[in-house]
């Protein structure tokens, strides 16, 4: 059994206590932090927490906390994480790590310097689809990964801090783009290193200083190519997509959106729908179990089962790191509007990977470059030659 503090009151903390409460079934928040008295209160009596306070101290030394999630602005995540290394308390902590690569380098070295247990609760890697297609690309079912690409788009985000540069410490690809550059990582391997980015980020709708619109191409040091499509000016809900495309094969996943539950209604008797949803009349895409769908009850049980089990998360404050670097570049390249380097000071992945090699053979004359069963039944070979490099058809009856 695992006793948390939780720090932070809100939209976040209250999803990660509803999967952490019931899941496991014997875990449990004893201590609530926030920063006003009224969301402390009001939580500590919807989720029976008989500790609550103002001091994020206070929260994380309490006697009975062994493990502390932050779930809290951006710009907190460092004071609580350094907190926790004091009193030696396990931590894991909200996406994004930190607001920069910067912040996530202090921290991750804080944490290793003190010894505890540090998890990053990145959970769209957590999801029960991401989980079966990440397996079926470890199998090797698509072959040589080359591209991984993932898409979140929503209207923005549910609290005043998000909008604000000096909290948030950046707009909608910090905020969502963190999710997509770890789901590329994990399909792409993450001990491949990124090398380089070319992003495009602009303000097209919202009275704010941060982009609200972002588009980047990540590309690896094995040749395959992540990229990312991220928006808070999105209307119609949240939208959580994915693509893999490997030599032998093609992943798809809509993990929110259209789920295959659609519903029409007057409104009558509608309330909450989705995270994000818009509208509570008219056809509706309700998800099922949105904990599960959202990866919360996977990533918990995998954070409370590695610290009694003595080894590391899935995904690490080291993840969280690599993935605010990658960040940094794209906010560099949306200045240059040029190829910008991934600036790693700390790399514990594959060194000198080349660019695996894509010509198959056909036999000791040709590559073959495709082959296709034709409508007339009739089977097509494109070939090159090696010689001179001219390309041939060959039909097979």
């Amino acid at each position: 059994m695992r006793k948390l503090a939780m720090l932070g009151g809100g939209f976040i903390g209250r999803f990660y206590t509803d999967s952490i409460q019931g899941y496991r079934n014997k875990d449990k928040v004893v201590s609530i932090y926030a920063r006003r008295e009224e969301t402390a209160t009001q939580f500590a009596k919807d989720y029976n927490v008989k500790h609550w306070t103002t001091d994020m101290e206070e929260a994380i030394a309490h006697p009975e906390v062994d493990v502390v999630c932050v779930a809290l602005p951006n710009n907190l995540h460092e004071q609580a994480v350094l907190l926790c290394c004091k009193h030696k308390k396990a931590v894991i902590c909200t996406k994004p790590l930190a607001r920069n690569a910067a912040e996530a380098k202090r921290m991750l070295e804080a944490v290793e310097k003190a010894g505890i247990f540090a998890g990053y609760l990145e959970d769209l890697v957590y999801t029960p689809k991401h989980i079966k297609a990440h397996e079926s690309v470890m199998n090797g079912a698509l072959g040589r990964i080359l591209w991984a690409k993932s898409r979140e788009t929503h209207p923005g985000p549910h609290s005043n801090w998000f909008w604000d540069m000096e909290q948030a410490g950046g707009g909608c690809m910090l905020d969502l783009g963190c999710h997509c550059v770890e789901i590329a990582r994990s399909y792409i391997g993450k001990d491949i290193r990124p090398v380089e980015v070319m992003c495009w980020a602009d303000t097209q709708v919202k009275p704010i200083d941060a982009e609200d619109h972002g588009i980047a191409l990540v590309k690896y040091e094995n040749g395959a190519i992540g990229q990312f499509e991220v928006s808070w000016t999105f209307r119609g809900g949240m939208d959580l997509r994915d693509e893999v495309m490997g030599t032998e094969g093609t992943i798809w996943i809509n993990s929110f959106l259209r789920t295959g539950f659609e519903m029409f209604t007057t409104g009558k008797g509608a309330d909450y729908v989705a995270e994000k949803a818009e509208s509570n009349t008219g056809w509706l895409f309700p998800v099922g179990d949105e904990m599960n769908e959202l990866g919360y009850n996977h990533m918990f049980m995998d954070m409370f089962d590695a610290i009694e089990e003595g080894r590391e998360a899935k995904e690490t404050f080291y993840d969280g790191y690599v993935v605010n670097c990658i960040l940094d570049a794209c906010y560099k390249s949306a200045k240059t509007k040029q190829w910008e380097p991934v600036q790693l000071d700390i790399w514990r992945g594959k060194t000198g990977v080349t660019k695996d090699g894509h010509l198959v053979e056909y036999d000791a004359d040709h590559y073959l470059v495709k082959e296709e069963m034709t409508h007339y039944g009739a089977k097509k070979l494109i070939l090159k030659e090696k010689a001179t490099g001219k390309f041939i058809e060959r039909v097979e009856k």
